[in-house]
């Protein structure tokens, strides 16, 4: 296990685990009064501002916020039991049940532009697996915004942004995360691939494993807003599941490029070493897979 980084040991201190409690008939899975207790009695205070929502059903919780950015003066967390019209990357649908997966978002206002904002998703999935690891779950991240868990998917990421209407140097992101606690049943068949979960992440109390996320999240992001992707490359690196690989990228199910993965530069764009030399590789709509 890599060792737990500064940030890291703030949150398993700063959040300590509730006393477990018996949940009532029709009570939501996440308090979110009880999330926002965690937050504003941590040590970090780049959490301090985020107000906290916890909702049993909505369509999808980055549609909420994004639909209300032109009204928000703070950071915002919104966790939904339910979500019917979760997505994932390129609008697939992100299949959940309440009971073996977690989803939120987090609208979060950059001082920075648009397109200063590269690298982002990769910058989130490391605060998502240092998260995860303080919570004693091991995973690897997957280029551009997948974590994965023995190779399966245990995590992804959906960043939705928008320009501020008040600055054009400021740009408001929501990001999006839907982590598999259990694997549903019939679901691998289904789907016809294996699914990556963390069942230990059940015995704690959800708003525990929430807000330790948060905090995870909230540190990288401001970290991010100061100096971009480029501080994050060798924290990426540590988690690169497919490091070292032979793999290949898809364009639409068409190889495009085949090789061994070299990693990720400051941009956040996938480096990968052909026959031909190093091929850069931005992410649009292409998928990376490992070579058969």
């Amino acid at each position: 296990m890599r060792p737990m980084n500064k940030t890291s040991n703030l949150l398993a201190a700063a959040l300590p685990e509730p006393a477990p409690r018996e949940r009532g008939d029709g009570e939501m899975l996440v308090q979110g009064e009880r999330v926002s207790k965690l937050l504003a009695g941590s040590d970090n205070a780049n959490v301090k501002c985020i107000v906290v929502e916890a909702v049993a059903c909505t369509g999808s919780t980055n549609v909420d916020l994004m639909h209300r950015l032109p009204t928000l003066a703070l950071p915002v967390l919104r966790v939904a039991d339910r979500q019917t019209a979760g997505r994932g990357r390129a609008g697939r649908p992100w299949r959940t049940a309440p009971e073996t997966s977690l989803t939120f978002s987090l609208a979060w206002r950059f001082e920075r532009p648009l397109h200063a904002l590269l690298g982002l998703p990769l910058a989130v999935g490391v605060a998502l697996a240092e998260a995860l690891q303080v919570l004693g779950v091991q995973a690897q991240l997957k280029w551009p915004n997948d974590l994965l868990r023995d190779g399966a998917k245990l995590a992804g990421v959906l960043i939705e942004t928008a320009a501020d209407g008040s600055s054009s140097d400021a740009t408001w992101t929501v990001i999006g995360i839907g982590l598999n606690l259990a694997v549903p049943p019939d679901l691998e068949f289904e789907l016809g691939r294996a699914i990556g979960a963390a069942p230990e992440l059940q015995k704690q109390p959800r708003e525990t494993v929430l807000a330790i996320i948060t905090s995870s999240l909230a540190d990288v992001l401001v970290e991010f807003e100061q100096r971009g992707f480029g501080a994050f490359i060798e924290r990426w690196q540590a988690f690169h599941s497919y490091a070292g690989q032979p793999v290949k990228i898809l364009d639409h199910g068409r190889t495009v490029h085949e090789g061994i993965a070299a990693g990720v530069d400051a941009m956040g764009r996938f480096l990968i070493d052909t026959d031909a030399g190093q091929v850069v590789v931005l992410a649009g709509d292409l998928s990376l897979r490992l070579q058969e």
